[in-house]
């Protein structure tokens, strides 16, 4: 009887991650410099020896600014090398499949439990190898930090080897989240220590969650008012930010923004904005009605989707199609999942809800909102994604919508007493 072939998903968890091949990740890493550290302005500043660290296990967590992070973080170590984690989907992405086995990545299904990655965090570790982690579990939407994700602190207390970090600024500046155009001026990393050994012995993994979320916040937008760096982003800095800021703050319309080159705009009463070179928003005239930074303007707009979900009988639904990750082989041409069906999606005080097709069946399902704290989102903001059962399945939203859905999902997990909290009233800014 011939032997059942196996999926890609299950080679990828039959792996047994070893330390990252020395050659290789050193390579990579000053590839990464040689390509970025001129031509997106990166400077290091370290307030730590790096001495005594070399060659012995440690972890490396930074504030996930961008896609970039990586590219910014390993260099500043070298010539030590890493193992990374990195969400378990950008796998079956062709141009990055080899790449990512070669050099003993680790996969992590985002937001959701997944006790492979642990494992072999945990493996390569007692090897004597070396971690970076990016706990904040997803890229900077807004500019700033979204907290780390639950059980970081726990996974850090387990591990007991010394945490050191790099704080990026810059780096979504450079890298939005709402574009996925490079938009080179300047890039900060600073270096320094998080925890000792002893520290973590002695502190809660509660007490190492709140240093985490403490010591990683930081503001993009905030930073350069006083750094006053210019991003060159060739007359379209705003393009696509109406997907991320989508609620105009004069007329408060919801999904009525629009936007282009470097301005955004409301559809309804013309509120309208430039962004400069530095980022910041220059209202159209004084009859606008224009937050201070982008991620004010996105925390404000999150101020009323929490009011709004916490309304009796509160409901959002919208037809999207689904998207999955390929049984055999590897997604091509930049796309991040299969189109495998389409239905309705429901996000209630219960949950999510799907109803539809897959692969020409029906096919439904629900997700208990205090199982569901956030989405992911693997490129832009235009489409997120979660997984169920541990499948993968990817939201297109026939709106432009998904941030919509991303911080109405949040809020309602927090009303409902999910573990995952927001930043308290902001204080750490």
């Amino acid at each position: 009887m011939a032997k059942e072939k196996l999926t890609e998903q299950q080679k990828l968890e039959k792996r047994k991650i070893h330390r990252t091949p020395t050659f290789l990740f050193r390579f990579m890493s000053r590839l990464s410099k040689f390509l970025y550290y001129k031509k997106c302005g990166v400077s290091y500043t370290y307030n730590i020896d790096l001495k005594p660290f070399r060659g012995k296990p440690y972890v490396v967590v930074s504030n996930h600014a961008s896609r970039l992070d990586h590219a910014f973080t390993a260099p500043a170590f070298y010539p030590d090398t890493f193992n990374f984690v990195v969400g378990y989907n950008e796998f079956f992405r062709s141009h990055l499949a080899f790449l990512m086995r070669a050099l003993q990545v680790i996969p992590k299904k985002n937001f959701v439990p997944y006790p492979y990655a642990v494992k072999q965090i945990t493996r390569v570790i007692k090897q004597g190898g070396r971690i970076i982690i990016m706990p904040e579990g997803m890229s900077s939407i807004s500019g700033a930090n979204q907290p780390c994700a639950v059980g970081s602190g726990q996974l850090f207390k387990f591990l007991g080897v010394p945490v050191l970090y790099t704080k990026i600024s810059g780096g979504y500046l450079t890298s939005t989240k709402y574009c996925l155009d490079e938009r080179p001026g300047r890039v900060d990393v600073v270096v320094d220590q998080l925890f000792t050994p002893e520290q973590l012995k002695t502190m809660t993994a509660d007490e190492i969650q709140a240093e985490l979320d403490r010591k990683l916040w930081h503001d993009d937008y905030e930073w350069n008012k006083t750094a006053r760096a210019r991003y060159d982003g060739h007359g379209e800095l705003a393009k696509n930010l109406h997907q991320l800021l989508f609620r105009c703050p004069k007329c408060g319309g919801m999904l009525c923004m629009e936007s282009a080159g470097n301005t955004i705009r409301c559809k309804v009463c013309g509120n309208e904005a430039t962004l400069n070179e530095y980022y910041d928003l220059i209202p159209k005239d004084k009859t606008c009605v224009i937050p201070d930074t982008p991620r004010v303007w996105f925390d404000e707009q999150r101020a009323q989707i929490r009011n709004m979900v916490a309304e009796d009988g509160f409901l959002l639904a919208e037809h999207v199609k689904i998207g999955m990750l390929p049984k055999y082989g590897y997604l091509k041409h930049g796309a991040t999942s299969e189109i495998v069906g389409e239905g309705t999606l429901v996000l209630d005080r219960e949950g999510i809800h799907y109803d539809g097709t897959k692969n020409g069946a029906p096919f439904s399902f629900s997700i208990g909102i205090l199982q569901l704290p956030t989405y992911g989102m693997c490129t832009d903001v235009s489409r997120f994604y979660t997984f169920y059962q541990g499948d993968f399945i990817e939201f297109y939203p026939e709106r432009e919508s998904a941030e919509l859905w991303m911080m109405a999902t949040e809020e309602m997990h927090r009303l409902c007493g999910g573990a995952w909290k927001d930043f308290p009233e902001k204080a750490l800014v």
